[in-house]
């Protein structure tokens, strides 16, 4: 990562000597063919999973792995009685190597609301898609749901659902066996919403047997309302869950996404409509990244998870209809911008082992080299 930002400072260096004028950063991207609309990406290793949808297919969810130079189509089979498997959209798929989790859903109904489906299986056995009772993911009380994940211990999906006590609690349900899954019951956890503290996590992660949680907290009291970001981590799978404030709020604040590695997580986000990154260490306290480059995100942005290389963090993010390659690490940053390529919101980034650095915009899937 180093060596990628000295040659771009050299090119810089070489424009501006040429021309007495300074020379933007940039990054140069290569469309990649998966032949369908690509809409998650799960790095793993050198591997690069991308969860497609075909929409003239007769399944229209399907999955293709990128292996270097490899590319290998995985077998995707949903249940002949789930009608609704077969349109399905991948919201997210989890990959340790092994086992392979897929979180699925799709619009049906009178009142279009998403019906979920869940899949397991192997890259080389295929995904195969699990039928689940209406009321495991249904319902009157029913959340959303957003992140498929997979620990030491065990899988989990995670969402919300309608409050023990009130609003929304942060739900996880677990599998009895591939082919039944359970809501866990969030009660006098962190995971339950109260009626001076709602809570609001939106996606999920794991950092070693730990589940990681990010999103926000509305804390309510008499002509107050006030919205942190924060972060709920469990001690190992669905047990011994803490919460964190992250800290320096502004006047509203949300995390959209996580990367987490043995030394802790790396936490995106806004404050007050500003991209915000924040460093939760593993064993202390969270921390409010300083010089972050002033970047308007909001609620209806798309903020892919950031990564960790070597000792920089690197956050992919568009604005303007343009993407943004932000790079570094406490009060000292670096902006590239794409010499041309992909336009519009990224809603999706991954980095392999090899160094290359992949994201969807524009219902496409790109390619870059991060040395």
């Amino acid at each position: 990562m180093r060596r990628l930002v000295a040659a771009a400072v050299a090119l810089a260096c070489l424009a501006a000597c040429s021309d007495d004028k300074p020379a933007a950063e940039t990054v140069t991207w290569t469309k990649v063919d998966v032949g369908a609309e690509p809409v998650t990406l799960t790095a793993y290793g050198d591997q690069l999973l991308v969860g497609l949808r075909d929409r003239g297919a007769k399944v229209v969810p399907q999955l293709v792995v990128l292996d270097g130079d490899q590319r290998k189509q995985v077998k995707v089979t949903p249940s002949p009685t789930s009608p609704y498997a077969f349109e399905a959209i991948w919201y997210s798929i989890a990959y340790d190597g092994k086992q392979l989790l897929g979180l699925g859903g799709a619009a049906g109904g009178a009142h279009s609301n998403t019906r979920w489906t869940v899949w397991t299986g192997t890259v080389d056995g295929g995904l195969v898609e699990r039928p689940q009772e209406f009321n495991t993911f249904g319902g009157q009380t029913a959340g959303g749901l957003y992140s498929a994940v997979i620990t030491p211990s065990g899988r989990a999906l995670l969402g919300s659902w309608g409050g023990v006590e009130t609003g929304n609690d942060a739900a996880v349900w677990l599998p009895e066996s591939d082919a039944k899954w359970v809501r866990q019951s969030p009660a006098k956890t962190v995971l339950q919403s109260t009626p001076s503290l709602l809570v609001g996590p939106s996606f999920g992660t794991t950092l070693g047997e730990s589940i990681v949680l990010v999103g926000s907290q509305v804390r309510l009291a008499p002509n107050v309302v006030a919205q942190e970001a924060a972060v709920w981590q469990s001690a190992k799978l669905n047990q011994g869950w803490r919460a964190i404030t992250l800290p320096d709020p502004g006047n509203r604040s949300q995390a959209m996404t996580a990367s987490c590695d043995s030394s802790g997580c790396v936490v995106s986000g806004y404050v007050d409509n500003r991209l915000a990154i924040w460093q939760v260490l593993r064993s202390g306290p969270a921390k409010r990244l300083t010089g972050v480059p002033d970047i308007p995100v909001g609620d209806k942005d798309k903020l892919p998870p950031p990564m960790v290389i070597g000792d920089e963090y690197v956050q992919v993010v568009a604005q303007d209809n343009k993407v943004k390659v932000v790079s570094g690490h406490d009060g000292s940053w670096t902006v590239r911008e794409s010499a041309a390529g992909p336009e519009g919101p990224v809603t999706a980034a991954a980095r392999t082992d090899s160094g290359k650095l992949y994201l969807i915009a524009g219902n496409s899937l790109w390619e870059a080299g991060l040395s």
